[in-house]
């Protein structure tokens, strides 16, 4: 059986689980502004001996859910997956993988890949740390799942969203889909990838809600959210509460990286 395979036979349909949910934007190893958006949506984090936040849960028992690409470029890539790794273990949380956690989790397994686009900063983070908490770490990221289906499938998440036709599907195709989107092959003016706007066609009655590619405004288009509003590029890191519909951002610290065609988002 493959790598591939074994991730894919994993639980993505929780149709039975109803919520309320907080799902979170791509944090790309923003710790310090992770744990102010769960502050701002009330979650109480906990620490550890030496003060490092290690889970975190809901007074009023709501679940956060992450869009994916917690790692890579920013500043705490460890400690970013020390607290959601505590929260999902602690079953307040939940998250689906994203393409820069999949890259990681590739290199971390030895395998041959560029060593790029922020995969430099998490590698020399984690080196840094024990070889137990790598492991850890290895092992968390190489479970994720493409997609979630939540709430009697009226709520998808997925890294970079996912037609319907795609919903609660274990096919390769949906895995790619929901890790990267659907690249045209054409490149922007600032070099970077133009994707198949799918949104602009999507049509179905279920929320979804993903990240991916930054945006400078959150902004409701036929029934899909994308909550990557660049915190890691000077931006914001944004949630979105569940059911209730409602937005809420926290600015970043700073611009942790440069990236062409991304401008600051207010809050």
């Amino acid at each position: 059986m493959t790598e591939q395979r074994r991730i894919d036979i994993l639980p993505r349909d929780r149709r039975d689980l109803r919520g309320p949910f907080d799902v979170i934007g791509d944090v790309h190893g923003c710790r310090a502004e992770l744990e102010a958006l769960l502050g701002k949506l009330g979650y109480v984090i906990e620490r550890d001996d030496k003060g490092r936040p290690v889970t975190a849960a809901h007074p009023e028992s709501r679940t956060a859910v992450f869009v994916g690409d917690l790692v890579d470029r920013g500043p705490d890539t460890p400690g970013v997956l020390r607290l959601v790794m505590g929260m999902v273990a602690d079953r307040t949380a939940l998250c689906v993988a994203g393409n820069h956690d999949y890259k990681l989790v590739r290199a971390l397994d030895g395998r041959n890949v560029r060593i790029a686009h922020g995969l430099e900063q998490s590698l020399a983070q984690l080196a840094d740390e024990d070889d137990e908490f790598r492991a850890a770490a290895q092992a968390f990221l190489r479970e994720l799942p493409g997609h979630y289906l939540l709430d009697k499938g009226r709520l998808v998440v997925a890294h970079a969203g996912l037609p319907e036709s795609l919903h609660g599907s274990t096919s390769g195709r949906a895995r790619s889909f929901a890790l990267y989107g659907a690249p045209t092959g054409e490149v922007d003016v600032h070099g970077l990838p133009i994707r198949y706007d799918w949104a602009q066609d999507y049509r179905g009655a279920p929320v979804v809600v993903y990240g991916h590619t930054p945006v400078t405004a959150l902004q409701w288009v036929n029934n899909t959210l994308c909550l990557d509003t660049g915190v890691v590029f000077g931006g914001t890191l944004s949630a979105l509460r569940y059911p209730e519909l409602e937005t809420l951002s926290v600015p970043a610290e700073q611009v942790w990286c440069e990236r062409a065609g991304i401008t600051p988002v207010p809050d």
